[in-house]
C-alpha cells in the first residue's frame, strides 16, 4: 500500500490559504477609492419599506 504524502497536502492547503488571503486583501483595497461615493447614495427603496 502507498504511503500518504502529508507534506504535499499541507503545502497545497497553505497555497490555497495564501491565495484566499490575497484575494481578500485585494477586495479590501479596491473599494476604498469608491467608498466616499457610496456613502452619499440613499439606500434602495426595498430596505426602507422593510424597516
Amino acid at each position: 500500500m502507498a504511503k500518504t504524502n502529508y507534506t504535499f497536502e499541507k503545502r497545497q492547503k497553505e497555497i490555497a490559504k495564501k491565495k484566499k488571503q490575497e484575494e481578500k486583501r485585494q477586495r479590501k483595497i479596491a473599494p476604498q477609492g469608491e467608498q466616499p461615493q457610496n456613502d452619499q447614495t440613499p439606500p434602495p427603496a426595498e430596505e426602507m419599506t422593510s424597516v
